[in-house]
């Protein structure tokens, strides 16, 4: 079926070798050494070293742990990416994410908590490129006993 597709579309993201259909429900943890597809429904944990791909149509309710996630449809609950995650303007997510990068498109529906990952390091580097710190200096105040 995908065999006579051009190939370079998914060379970036690697071989796309699971696709979960419209229409289709999964209750349980999938893991997959390749990119996937979601366009139905699934409950459950997804973990991958390549990227996930969430149609408009696809929802997921769990923990996602991958390299990148494109989201169209709608996520709850908690994605880890080690790349980068895009939001299309479908798309709705509610839960706690973490992430290199984020993109999240004009339309698109965030409710929760993200962390980029490498946040503290940078800020910790512009500090130092500002020069040194101003210390407070305590100064010791003597009292007399009138």
């Amino acid at each position: 079926m995908f065999k006579d597709r051009d190939n370079a579309s998914y060379d970036k993201m690697g071989d796309l070798n699971t696709l979960i259909g419209k229409g289709s429900v999964i209750e349980g943890n999938l893991t997959s050494e390749h990119s996937l597809r979601i366009d139905g429904k699934l409950i459950g944990n997804i973990k991958s070293t390549d990227s996930i791909i969430i149609g408009k149509d696809g929802h997921v309710q769990g923990e996602i742990d991958v390299k990148n996630v494109i989201l169209g449809g709608s996520i709850k609950g908690k994605i880890v990416a080690s790349g980068k995650i895009t939001l299309e303007s479908t798309a709705v997510f509610v839960g706690q994410l973490k992430a290199a990068k984020l993109v999240i498109a004009e339309g698109a529906t965030f409710d929760g908590s993200s962390h980029m990952k490498g946040a503290s390091e940078v800020i910790s580097s512009r500090s130092e490129q500002e020069g040194p710190k101003v210390k407070p200096v305590e100064v010791p105040v003597e009292t007399s006993a009138d």
